[in-house]
């Protein structure tokens, strides 16, 4: 038994779900190169995120969007998290957890404010929730074409801005957030 680190990948995006991934690392034999996801390059991500899985426990939890909208993305985060460690195939002896806050666990928790730059674990954990993201919101593009999904992964890019203005709010959407309200709240004076 080890302790696992958590992470999760897609807090700030308009679109998609939230996915949390926990890992617990062999004490030898770990991937060279663990960071912060968001400081790798795609590629990075996908080689390292290879070499994880061949080698670690690995947990991943979803929220969906209608969670999101119905809980409030930190809670949702918190549910995705949960759900990661309870997809693990084996309990930890204790848990890490990146950010300033952590979900409710069935064993000691300590969060890390950047935890995912200073501790290789959550690193881990960071990298494969945010490659298991974008391959969703890669396949979700092509279920909702003209949003360019595949290439923004859902966040607020003007890409992404001008395709809602064309083509408006989809099922993946996340209403809860203001600027997804504003255009729906447009498009309704709109048809007043």
């Amino acid at each position: 038994m080890g302790i696992c680190g958590i992470d999760e990948a897609g807090r700030g995006p308009w679109a998609g779900p939230v996915v949390a991934a926990a890992v617990i690392l062999p004490r030898k034999g770990r991937p060279k190169g663990l960071d912060d996801s968001k400081k790798l390059t795609a590629e990075a991500r996908e080689d390292l995120a290879a070499e994880i899985r061949a080698c670690a426990l690995v947990g991943l939890g979803v929220a969906s969007v209608e969670e999101i909208d119905t809980l409030n993305i930190l809670r949702a985060s918190h549910l995705a998290m949960q759900r990661a460690f309870e997809a693990l195939p084996e309990m930890p002896v204790a848990a890490l957890v990146d950010g300033n806050m952590a979900p409710e666990l069935p064993c000691p928790v300590e969060w890390i404010i950047d935890g995912d730059a200073i501790a290789p674990v959550i690193s881990a954990a960071s990298i494969i929730a945010k490659v298991e993201r974008d391959r969703m919101m890669v396949e979700l593009c092509a279920r909702y074409p003209g949003y360019l999904f595949s290439k923004h992964k859902g966040y607020g890019t003007p890409e992404h801005q001008e395709a809602l203005a064309r083509l408006g709010v989809c099922d993946i959407h996340r209403r809860s957030f203001k600027s997804i309200r504003a255009v729906i709240e447009g498009a309704t004076k709109d048809a007043a």
